[in-house]
């Protein structure tokens, strides 16, 4: 049981990195010379853009993405018999 708080702490504690690998595109936002966080919630470069206009900011591909989510193979569809009969006629 600690085990599981301790990982839901730190879940909690951290979780742009776990969101970081769900948008393609990150905007890091400079509030100093060297002081910036990045905000990876962009679909594309140009949206990231349009958030990054005006502001001390420039827009980054997210080495953290992974693309979409694998999609599952499903067979595909039998056409009827009446159908394939038809195709030829």
């Amino acid at each position: 049981m600690r085990i599981a708080f301790v990982v839901l702490l730190g879940v909690l504690a951290f979780p742009s990195a776990l969101l970081a690998r769900d948008y393609p595109v990150c905007l890091r936002i400079y509030q100093g010379f060297a002081d910036y966080y990045d905000e990876c919630a962009y679909t594309s470069i140009p949206q990231c853009q349009a958030s990054a206009s005006g502001r001390a900011a420039e827009c980054l591909v997210n080495p953290f993405y992974a693309g979409p989510a694998a999609r599952s193979h499903r067979p595909r569809a039998h056409r009827s018999r009446a159908h394939r009969r038809n195709r030829h006629h």
